[in-house]
């Protein structure tokens, strides 16, 4: 069995099949992914650091089986960062090394939820997912997120947009994590209504794949306690091996595709435009956000 040797912040971790192709179309192997995890570990972790991974595992390539991952499966390194939850052992991804090891299992696809384990069951943000239908032009998801962007001005919330890695766009709003999933579902709900009563022609809440026809599925739903979404930076299963990428409002509204942000892609882009997501881990961000005014006014005309 052909192995390779990586040490990383002092441990030694054995790879297996390093050649081996995870995605087949884009000629990414695996010894390939876990040189790209490496570059941008230190932008993917503030973010899931002390949130309970979930994780997609590929153990043959995209292309094969495809195994969900929640708590951990016959032996860990005893220096994997863990918690007990729900009487199993969740993996928290705090470190490189818990990186590389979780991918050198196949893991492909990372995702935390929306709280951290030190504070279970309050979310640090809002998140609305931009989920457009088959073959819908990206310029319509652009166009909804435009409009979101200035729903949410009005409301005094700043946000931050990032890529899913698939098709769509996911619009963060660091707050607090003071909140409730209730409470932040009330605003989601509010804000997704408003938003769907504007862009009738476009926006959909309806949660039925099949009942959404040709229109963009507003998804303010997925905000909740125990459901993730892919962490940013984390690579996708597609073809080209595309990766949920922070991006600027103004290049929103310039436009790109998706498709442009992959594994070879995003290393030159942090190098060039920084972590564009690190706000969301941002204190000093949260604390400007009106989150005490949006309930009161809701309550009030909600």
């Amino acid at each position: 069995m052909e192995k390779h040797l990586i040490t990383i912040e002092g441990k030694e971790l054995e790879i297996t099949h390093p050649d081996r192709v995870i995605w087949p179309e884009a000629g990414i192997t695996k010894l390939d992914y876990l040189q790209y995890l490496i570059q941008v570990a230190p932008f993917l972790l503030p973010y899931t650091r002390d949130r309970m991974l979930m994780v997609w595992r590929y153990p043959d390539g995209i292309l094969g089986r495809r195994v969900e991952e929640r708590s951990i499966h016959g032996e860990a390194p005893e220096w994997v960062p863990r918690v007990v939850y729900a009487e199993k052992e969740r993996i928290l991804l705090n470190d490189a090394a818990t990186l590389v090891w979780v991918a050198n299992r196949g893991g492909v696809e990372l995702h935390v939820p929306f709280d951290r384990f030190d504070r279970k069951d309050y979310p640090t943000e809002l998140v609305f997912d931009l989920d457009p239908a088959e073959n819908m032009p990206f310029e319509a998801v652009r166009e909804v997120a435009l409009k979101l962007r200035d729903v949410l001005n009005g409301l005094s919330l700043a946000s931050i947009p990032k890529t899913s890695g698939a098709t769509g766009l996911q619009i963060f709003v660091p707050i607090e994590p003071k909140y409730t999933f209730e409470e932040t579902r009330r605003i989601n709900t509010f804000i997704a209504r408003y938003m769907q009563e504007q862009m009738p022609h476009r926006i959909t809440l309806e949660r039925v794949v099949e009942k959404r026809g040709d229109k963009l599925y507003f998804d303010y739903l997925q905000l909740w306690r125990g459901r993730t979404m892919a962490a940013a930076y984390s690579v996708r299963a597609k073809p080209k091996a595309t990766v949920s990428t922070p991006v600027t409002w103004d290049e929103v509204a310039a436009g790109f595709h998706p498709a442009d942000f992959t594994i070879a892609a995003v290393p030159q882009r942090l190098l060039t435009v920084g972590d564009l997501f690190r706000q969301v881990s941002s204190e000093e961000f949260r604390l400007q956000q009106r989150i005490d005014e949006v309930l009161a006014f809701i309550r009030k005309n909600g």
